[in-house]
């Protein structure tokens, strides 16, 4: 197949795992666990799934495979714990400030240098971002926020950690990550009390808003480069609370749906500038 089909049907594999990544407020929302908990059992739904994807368990490591799983169990730890204290609006914004540092780990580790059309783009998507959780940010919460910032640099070194093992399988890493994660979060998952209703969130959550989700993303970002995957996972902090105002009633502000459209925008002005430099690519 030729390397355009396979950017597109990237882009699509990307956008898909946006979609079911941002599903996760709506339930989270509604679920009465410790936030360890729902990590832990939604990393066992998630580890079946990856399974059977994998057929098997990895025996042998190498520092990428291992980087890309200790930043993904990080990156969710730190989003977690600075939503609990600070803003729900700040975590997610400081966190998808992560382009900033993937443009410069790209260039230094993977020499993938962003184009004028990535530029362009990031500068678009951020407009969004601010619109959209403009009416919500604030400077209360100050370890929150710091939190969140460092959520957006391990968020960075999990994209080009799973970048750099293109030529190998990424899934390997949210195997790991989701183990690890499920082993440790065990006590914290024992101690709850359990209703029918929680059960089928966790593996709702597990197979498919984490599970199916980065084996869309595993397969993806073999083709995309770090930076423009990122730019297309913008869609989930954009969508995450339209599910919830869709389903749960929390309504938003005239400026966030604004603020969605400018995202949604820059997200397809990336992913066209991206397919125009792959046709042109080809045809040189």
């Amino acid at each position: 197949m030729d390397s355009l089909s396979e950017r597109r049907k990237a882009i699509l594999y990307l956008t898909l795992a946006a979609i079911l990544w941002s599903t996760s407020g709506f339930f989270v929302k509604i679920l009465n666990l410790h936030p360890i908990s729902i990590m832990a059992g939604r990393s066992i739904f998630a580890s079946i799934v990856f399974l059977i994807y994998l057929r098997r368990v990895p025996t042998r490591f190498n520092h990428w495979q291992l980087l890309a799983a200790g930043a993904f169990i990080l990156t969710q730890f730190l989003f977690v714990t600075s939503t609990k204290m600070t803003t729900a609006a700040n975590s997610i914004f400081l966190q998808y400030t992560a382009p900033i540092y993937i443009v410069l780990l790209a260039f230094w580790f993977l020499r993938e240098k962003p184009s004028r059309t990535d530029w362009i783009s990031m500068a678009v998507i951020f407009l969004g971002l601010i619109l959209f959780f403009g009416d919500k940010l604030s400077v209360e919460g100050l370890y929150g926020n710091i939190l969140a910032i460092l959520s957006g640099v391990t968020s960075a070194v999990m994209m080009v950690a799973f970048r750099a093992q293109k030529d190998g399988n990424p899934a390997e890493s949210n195997l790991i990550a989701f183990l690890v994660t499920a082993t440790f979060g065990l006590p914290y998952l024992l101690g709850e009390a359990w209703t029918t209703d929680s059960l089928l969130i966790l593996a709702f959550l597990g197979v498919f808003q984490i599970g199916f989700a980065f084996i869309f993303f595993t397969k993806g970002i073999k083709h995309i480069p770090a930076l423009e995957a990122n730019l297309i996972g913008t869609l989930e902090p954009v969508l995450n609370p339209i599910w919830v105002f869709l389903f749960y009633g929390e309504s938003m502000g005239r400026f966030a749906l604004v603020g969605g459209l400018v995202v949604l925008g820059g997200v397809i002005l990336s992913a066209v500038g991206s397919a125009k430099a792959a046709k042109n690519g080809e045809a040189h």
